[in-house]
C-alpha cells in the first residue's frame, strides 16, 4: 500500500448477471430509474441476428419506447446524432445500449446531445495549438442509461465518449460522469449471440489490460483486490475461448474481469491508462483500429503488445517478477529484462494459439502509412492529454510500429 495512504471513489450502479437477466430484472431497473419511455440504441446486427431487442420490448411492455438500430462502427458522429434525434422523437427518458463498446459510447453521446444545449463541436475535447488538451465540463442532467454489453468491453461502466468523424483529424471526445450507467446487464443469451471472433477480439483487450495491471506497484488494497480477481478471471477464461465457444461462464467471467478493471481505476482515482513496459500502447492500438475499421480492437492490441514489452530497456524487477509469476514464466535468478522477455514470449504464444495476429504485416498495413498512424496518436486525450510533446509521441509511436512490423 502507498505509505501516504490513499483515496478512492465509487459510483451508483446495479449489476445483473446470468440466464434471462433481462426478463427477470430489466423492468424493475427501468422503473427504479423513474423512467416511462425506455429507448434502445444498437447496431443493425443486433436487430437482424439476435432476439435481444424483441426480448427487451416484450419484457418492458408499455415502458418500451422503440429502437434506433443505425449505430455505425466506432460510433460515428452522424449515426449518434441520428440516434439522439430518434430518441427525442420517441419521447425517451431512458436509454438502453445493446452492443459492444462502440454502441455503449454511442448511447452516451446521444444522452449528451439530448441534454446539452451547446454545439457538439464546442463541448467536445479541444486541442488548442501549442497548449494542453482540455475537456469542457458538461453540466446538464442526462437521461439514465442501462448498458447491455455483448462483449467484455471496458466501456460498460465508464463515462468517456469518443465518436468517429471523418471530417476531423481526431475523434470527437467527451467526458461526463453523469453518463455512467444506471444499471448493467450481463445476460447469457445476449453474450452467446455474439460471434466468437468478435468476442475473442474484445477479450484480448481485457487480457492485455489485466496483464498491464499486474505490473503496477503503487496501488492500494482496493485496487489490488480488483486487479487480482480480474486477472484470475480473464487468465482462466481467455485460453479456453477457442475450444469452448458456447461456454457462457467463460464469457461472463471475461465481462466481469472488464468490469473489475474499471472499478480498480475508480478505487485508485486515476485514469484508465497505466503507463509501463507491460501496458502495450493504447494510443497506437486505437489509431490502428480507428484508421482501419476492418481491424478489431483486440487485433490492434495483440499486434504491438509483445513488441512493446521487448522494446522496454529498463524494467523494474519487482514489476517484471509480478507479471512473470502470474503468467507462469518466472525463473529464479532472472533480472527485470529477462523476465520481461519471457512475458513477451508467453504472450506471443498465447495470442497465436487463439488465432490473434502478433505482427503488423499480418494485418496488411502498408509501412508507408506508419507516419499517418503515428500522427493519429497525438489527438487522443486518454493517451496524450498534453503531458508529452507531439514530437516525442510521434517518435515513440513510429519506433513501435517499425519494431512490430
Amino acid at each position: 500500500m502507498r505509505e501516504s495512504g490513499f483515496k478512492a471513489s465509487g459510483f451508483p450502479w446495479r449489476l445483473y448477471c446470468g440466464r434471462q437477466a433481462l426478463e427477470q430484472n430489466l423492468k424493475e431497473a427501468v422503473t427504479r430509474a423513474g423512467a416511462r419511455r425506455a429507448f434502445v440504441i444498437c447496431s443493425p446486427s443486433i436487430t437482424r441476428r439476435t432476439q435481444s431487442v424483441d426480448r427487451i420490448a416484450a419484457t418492458l411492455g408499455d415502458l418500451y419506447a422503440g429502437v434506433f438500430d443505425g449505430t455505425e462502427n466506432d460510433a460515428t458522429y452522424a449515426s449518434v446524432f441520428a440516434a439522439k434525434e430518434a430518441a427525442v422523437a420517441a419521447g425517451a427518458d431512458l436509454l438502453i445500449a445493446v452492443g459492444g463498446g462502440g454502441v455503449i459510447m454511442a448511447a452516451r453521446g446521444a444522452a449528451i446531445f439530448m441534454a446539452e444545449p451547446d454545439d457538439p463541436f464546442r463541448i467536445m475535447t479541444q486541442y488548442p495549438e501549442g497548449k494542453p488538451a482540455y475537456s469542457p465540463r458538461l453540466m446538464a442532467a442526462k437521461p439514465p442509461i442501462i448498458n447491455v454489453p455483448i462483449t467484455p468491453t471496458s466501456a460498460m461502466n465508464r463515462a468517456g465518449t469518443a465518436l468517429k468523424n471523418p471530417d476531423l483529424d481526431h475523434r470527437m471526445e467527451y467526458f461526463d460522469p453523469k453518463t455512467r450507467p444506471h444499471s448493467i446487464f450481463l445476460d447469457e443469451e445476449a453474450l452467446l449471440a455474439t460471434p466468437a471472433e468478435l468476442f475473442r477480439s474484445t477479450a484480448t483487450t481485457v487480457l492485455a489490460g489485466v496483464i498491464s495491471a499486474k505490473g503496477q506497484l503503487d496501488t492500494n488494497p482496493l485496487v489490488e483486490g480488483d486487479d487480482d480477481q480480474a486477472f484470475r478471471l480473464a487468465y482462466r477464461a481467455y485460453p479456453r475461448l477457442l475450444d469452448e465457444p458456447d461456454n457462457a461462464s467463460l464469457r461472463l467471467d471475461l465481462c466481469i474481469a472488464a468490469f473489475l478493471q474499471n472499478r480498480a481505476e475508480d478505487d485508485a482515482m486515476r485514469r484508465l491508462l497505466r503507463p509501463g513496459p507491460f501496458s502495450g500502447s493504447y494510443a497506437v492500438s486505437t489509431a490502428i483500429h480507428i484508421r482501419y475499421p476492418r481491424i478489431g480492437q483486440g487485433e490492434s492490441t495483440s499486434v504491438i503488445h509483445d513488441t512493446r514489452i521487448r522494446l522496454a530497456e529498463a524494467v523494474d524487477l519487482r514489476a517484471a517478477r509480478r507479471v512473470a509469476e502470474a503468467l507462469e514464466v518466472w525463473r529464479d535468478g532472472m533480472d527485470g529484462r529477462e523476465a520481461a522477455l519471457a512475458v513477451a514470449d508467453r504472450l506471443e504464444a498465447l495470442y497465436t494459439r487463439l488465432g490473434m495476429p502478433t505482427r503488423l504485416r499480418q494485418l496488411d498495413i502498408p509501412r508507408e502509412d506508419f507516419p499517418k498512424i503515428a500522427a493519429d496518436t497525438v489527438k487522443n486525450f486518454n493517451a496524450n492529454s498534453g503531458v508529452r510533446s507531439q514530437e516525442a509521441q510521434i517518435a515513440e509511436a513510429l519506433r513501435l510500429l517499425e519494431a512490430a512490423y
